[in-house]
């Protein structure tokens, strides 16, 4: 009987432990997802909400009025792309170059966080266990202090009387600051900094479970340690780099507060075309356009890192 009744929990549990995050994606996730494609098909009005129904009912008739005005804006800045000019292009397709913006530098962040991130998270991995925590712990500092801070740190550190460049003059190496604040090199940077413990984390988990045998195997068998690295190390890590990448590149395309910043309003994000269009712009359709645009050009990359991440786990297994 006990047995019985057991076998009735199991199931019941089950469906209960992927229920509360199914619930929670659908919360967060999925409502205000379709809220802001709702929002798309809208048009901009002084009124409050800031954009026209899509359902209205009058004398018992009830009419759809779906807008896509918000994505013919978008349409337009790629057909000056492709027929206009590159100089008049680019001053006439303002989102297109936020998009640009975001993925070109959210590309890069994620390619030189792996390239950063990948020895630190493997010295970790193979310390001893008191050298270890000590190290993980230094990767997790910064997340000990504010995130404003931290970039605020960066722009005393930049800007033309700051510490690069007085230490620069000082030593003779240059006569005159060099601009670096408000350059899509000091988003980078930025960018790099602040998102490197989110690949260092991921990849540290996965080397960490790393069997040392095979690696003394290789040794033995006379394999150098870069044919040991590329043939061994790196194909049983790419369930880490496939994480941490996801772990970059996912937040890092719709950052806001670094471009702003570092960037000076000279190199903007489509976070910072959203925030714009939201606040001072009140076009609440056109932003939503917007969004529903970059979610759809994410979730290719997503979805290949995903898949990617699970091959690489199956094939761990």
């Amino acid at each position: 009987m006990m047995l019985d009744r057991l076998k009735r929990w199991i199931p019941r549990g089950r469906r209960t432990v992927v229920g509360i995050p199914l619930l929670w994606l659908c919360a967060f996730f999925i409502i205000p997802f379709v809220l802001v494609l709702k929002v798309s098909f809208a048009e901009q009005a002084l009124a409050q909400p800031p954009y026209t129904p899509l359902v209205q009912q009058e004398e018992g008739k009830v009419t759809v009025s779906l807008s896509t005005t918000s994505y013919k804006t978008l349409s337009d800045e790629v057909d000056a792309f492709v027929h206009k000019p590159w100089s008049e292009a680019v001053q006439e397709s303002q989102y297109l170059v936020a998009y640009g913006n975001a993925l070109k530098l959210a590309v890069l962040t994620t390619l030189l966080t792996l390239l950063i991130g990948y020895p630190i998270a493997y010295n970790i991995a193979r310390a001893d266990d008191a050298t270890r925590n000590t190290l993980l712990m230094f990767v997790m500092i910064p997340f000990w202090t504010s995130f404003l801070l931290r970039v605020y740190a960066w722009i005393g550190i930049l800007k033309d009387n700051g510490v690069i460049n007085n230490v620069l003059m000082s030593l003779g190496i240059t006569h005159e600051p060099i601009a670096m604040l408000y350059t899509p090199f000091s988003v980078l940077l930025g960018m790099v900094y602040n998102y490197l413990p989110f690949m260092i984390l991921p990849l540290y988990a996965n080397l960490v479970k790393l069997d040392g045998r095979l690696l003394e195997a290789a040794a033995n068998l006379g394999c150098k340690p870069w044919p040991t690295f590329f043939q061994i190390t790196l194909p049983l890590s790419k369930a880490g780099i496939v994480a941490g990448s996801m772990m970059v590149f996912i937040p890092a395309v719709g950052e806001y507060v670094i471009p702003s910043l570092l960037g000076g309003g000279d190199v903007v994000f489509i976070g910072n075309k959203l925030m714009e269009d939201y606040g001072v712009n009140t076009n609440w359709p056109q932003a939503a356009a917007v969004a529903v645009v970059m979610f759809i050009l994410v979730l290719g990359p997503i979805v290949y890192l995903h898949r990617s991440e699970q091959a690489a786990r199956e094939a761990e297994q």
